[in-house]
């Protein structure tokens, strides 16, 4: 399809966070403009996000807009039967191995124009495991 390779079924599962801690996640498929609507995978999935109590919005930090990534993220959920912007969200910009520190910065510093401080935004690379740990804390 025309948007970027994404999850195509719900996965659950167990994390472990430290020797102490775990946390059941739900990675669920990715939203795309019209997803309220049916378009893509359409809302199905989003009746998942219903039960959840944090959302972690998974963004690659290559995109060309984050705002715009954000925004349709938002938009999405919004425009649900129920209005899921209520709920806790932290925002974590992927793939950050490749690029400097500041740059990454840089990126945090766009979506923080739009959030404000509403709402967390991290960085993390699964690659190298950076970040992965304070993401699951939060």
């Amino acid at each position: 399809a025309n948007y970027p390779f994404t999850t195509l079924t719900p996965n659950l599962g167990v994390v472990d966070v430290d020797k102490e801690s775990s946390l059941l996640m739900a990675d669920i498929p990715g939203l795309i403009e019209g997803a309220s609507e049916g378009k893509g995978l359409g809302d199905e999935f989003l009746r998942h996000i219903e039960r959840t109590k944090v959302l972690i919005h998974l963004i690659d930090v290559y995109q060309d807009d984050l705002v715009n990534a954000y925004s349709t993220i938002q938009k999405e959920l919004k425009n649900y039967k129920t209005d899921l912007t209520v709920k806790p969200q932290v925002i974590v910009l992927t793939k950050i191995e490749g690029l400097d520190e500041d740059i990454v910065a840089d990126r945090i510093s766009e979506l923080r124009k739009k959030t404000g401080n509403k709402v967390d935004i991290m960085a993390i690379s699964a690659q190298s495991k950076l970040g992965i740990k304070e993401m699951l804390f939060k």
